[in-house]
């Protein structure tokens, strides 16, 4: 059974990691997962993602997974069909994108809806592959393959050529032979990030590698120590951008396709929140010439603005621990940016 009701499928979408063995075993996935496929996060870590796919799809997505890693790609995205934990809402259309970083598959997971928002999805791929048969999700971009290639003509209809030449045509298709997966142990040079959508400096939740930055010393810290000062505007708008694209129809924060910058990376960042400006106290009144008055306000504003400057600095008392001598020592590094339900994802490399 396969559901096709739009109205009972909340349009939601996860961030999903699997690793590099044939089955695509579940590392990591966040919390949307429950709304979207009806799976609590621990009742898929650890297990084949394949199982979820339609029995009639697993041979090609198998190859798909296999060729995905192979060939290094980035920002990818294919349609298919994954299995409902209900019985009842059987196996629901999904878009699934695809980066591989390092020696693991990222990505999201999302309910497929049609119309101007699968358009700007797929507008920002690199890469398109419809497996389930679905006339409304048959993409075409510039520089894809014709749509209508050359129809396989059999022998025995074919026209003999006065030079005995055969007639120019799609030669015959081979029997597809049986598909062997050879391990592969690491691929790119990447890391991924996974920021708090909800929070104003984008935490990060989870880093994949010490490949770029050490990974026990950036969760739980701002995205931003990371980013130089003088960057930070530019950076910010990157994220500004798609999550403002990562929004569906309902208003309710979903996938929004890939958006492409760079930046200059802070490897062993800095105190972002200590350098907030301190906001300024309250103006107070004018002050009287030898009023004891003006005095006592002035006292308590000079309090107010030390007590603001010691939260910040407790806040940021993590941070500040880890903080580097200089913001010179930096790389510049491309990024990937994208919005999903409960996340922003950040795939980085250095820049070539």
């Amino acid at each position: 059974m396969e559901s096709n009701s739009t109205n009972s499928v909340p349009c939601v979408s996860f961030i999903g990691i699997v690793d590099f063995s044939q089955e695509a075993r579940w590392l990591y996935m966040t919390e949307s997962v429950s709304e979207l496929l009806g799976y609590e996060p621990h009742e898929l870590r650890g297990r084949p993602s394949l199982e979820l796919v339609h029995p009639d799809e697993m041979s090609r997505v198998r190859k798909l997974h296999y060729d995905t890693i192979k060939q290094d790609k980035a920002a990818c995205l294919v349609y298919l069909r994954m299995k409902h934990k209900d019985p009842y809402k059987g196996y629901i259309l999904c878009g699934v994108s695809r980066t591989i970083v390092h020696n693991v598959t990222v990505g999201s997971v999302s309910f497929a809806s049609t119309g101007s928002k699968a358009l700007h999805n797929a507008s920002t791929a690199q890469e398109i592959t419809v497996i389930s048969p679905n006339p409304e999700f048959q993409f075409r971009r510039w520089g894809d393959p014709s749509p209508m290639p050359p129809s396989y003509i059999p022998r025995s209809l074919r026209i003999a050529l006065p030079d005995d030449r055969e007639s120019s045509c799609t030669p015959e298709p081979e029997e597809e032979s049986q598909f062997s997966y050879d391990p592969l142990p690491s691929q790119s040079f990447r890391t991924c990030l996974i920021l708090d959508r909800f929070s104003m400096h984008n935490t990060i939740m989870y880093c994949s590698n010490d490949l770029l930055i050490t990974a026990n010393k950036v969760e739980n810290r701002p995205f931003f120590d990371f980013v130089s000062k003088k960057d930070e505007d530019n950076v910010r708008s990157f994220i500004d951008v798609v999550k403002g694209w990562g929004v569906n129809e309902r208003g309710q924060p979903s996938d929004g396709g890939f958006g492409f910058g760079g930046f200059p990376l802070l490897p062993e960042g800095r105190d972002y929140l200590h350098d907030q400006p301190t906001p300024s106290p309250p103006a107070a009144p004018v002050r009287q010439r030898y009023g004891s008055q003006s005095h006592s306000r002035a006292k308590s504003a000079k309090s107010h603005a030390h007590t603001v400057k010691n939260g910040l600095s407790h806040v940021s008392a993590s941070s500040r621990a880890a903080k580097t001598t200089g913001e010179s020592e930096t790389f510049t590094v491309d990024a990937i940016f994208s919005a999903h339900s409960d996340g922003i994802l950040v795939i980085l490399r250095r820049a070539t």
